[in-house]
């Protein structure tokens, strides 16, 4: 099928447990107080679920189609260069990204006092606005007893 030249949108959904001890990256950034999430990867799950909706909205697949997730090179590998990566991929099959937004669900990290912070350095990476925000389940479920989080994202290309 040939795809056509109009914005097209994508959706993306990650999800991890926390591992005690791990260092937590979320969203290209380090929360030194925060436990990480579980993963072949640094388990940056804010990045994971940008590269998936922005696979999704070029019809490229998706991160475990992209990377693998149990390929020994990919072992420990950055959701910044998962961002790089994936953004490669979509300009040389000729896209252009026009944004990216993402929610992360859970009670750690607290993202408001870093959101600005958060959405420059993946605006940095992917050329593009970013909206990057956060909630809670008011302590209902895994992201809300702690045991893990959530992300879930969009993205818009032409």
């Amino acid at each position: 099928m040939k795809l056509q030249k109009l914005p097209r949108t994508g959706i993306g959904f990650d999800a991890h447990r926390i591992e005690p001890g791990k260092p937590c990256m979320i969203a290209c950034l380090s929360f030194p107080a925060d436990d990480g999430c579980e993963g072949h990867s640094d388990g940056d799950l804010v990045a994971h679920a940008l590269v998936d909706a922005l696979l999704s909205a070029s019809h490229l697949g998706d991160l475990g189609s992209f990377v693998g997730v149990d390929l020994p090179e990919t072992k420990g590998i950055s959701g910044t260069a998962l961002l790089k990566a994936a953004r490669a991929k979509l300009e040389q099959e000729g896209f252009t990204i026009g944004n990216v937004a993402c929610q992360l669900v859970g009670q750690t990290p607290k993202m408001g006092p870093r959101r600005a912070e958060a959405e420059a350095a993946i605006e940095k990476i992917l050329g593009c606005p970013v909206s990057i925000s956060a909630t809670t389940t008011d302590h209902m479920g895994f992201t809300g007893s702690g045991e893990g989080r959530a992300a879930v994202a969009t993205a818009l290309v032409y």
